[in-house]
């Protein structure tokens, strides 16, 4: 029972945008499994699962990939504190971090899965990261932004 409920959840996570347990709890519902919300506190801890920003800003539950594919909650909270400023210019996205912080910070962007970012620089207090185009420099731009908010 239990198996099959993880992996419905991880069905359901990756097929839907869930943001909060009662969601999830709902979602279970809605397929023929009923659940209380401690169960699935319980099952969300035991899975591993994380929460990962979508492109409109919202946080979602995503399954942790240990191959980087989101943000690590270590890696978003020394992403929070090292970042200071964050913009654009043509396809560079620029951001200026503590002294220091920068390659901590760095890291953290090249954990993400983000087929528009070719690579990343840092320096002491400076970051570039080469996107495929503007349009796209300046969508990373606002989902950095999304992330020193949360």
């Amino acid at each position: 029972m239990k198996i099959d409920r993880h992996t419905k959840i991880l069905q359901l996570i990756e097929e839907n945008i869930v943001e909060t347990q009662d969601d999830l709890a709902e979602l279970l519902r809605d397929n023929g499994i009923n659940v209380t919300q401690a169960t699935v506190s319980r099952d969300i801890r035991e899975l591993k699962l994380i929460k990962v920003m979508t492109e409109n800003g919202v946080y979602k539950y995503a399954a942790y990939n240990a191959e980087g594919t989101s943000f690590d909650s270590r890696l978003v909270t020394i992403f929070r504190e090292a970042v200071l400023t964050i913009d654009y210019a043509g396809n560079f996205v620029c951001l200026h971090t503590i002294t220091g912080m920068a390659n901590a910070a760095a890291v953290a962007i090249d954990t993400i899965k983000n087929q528009d970012i070719i690579g990343c620089v840092a320096g002491d207090d400076t970051i570039f990261v080469l996107v495929r185009n503007e349009e796209k420099a300046k969508a990373l731009v606002k989902y950095f932004k999304n992330m020193l908010k949360k």
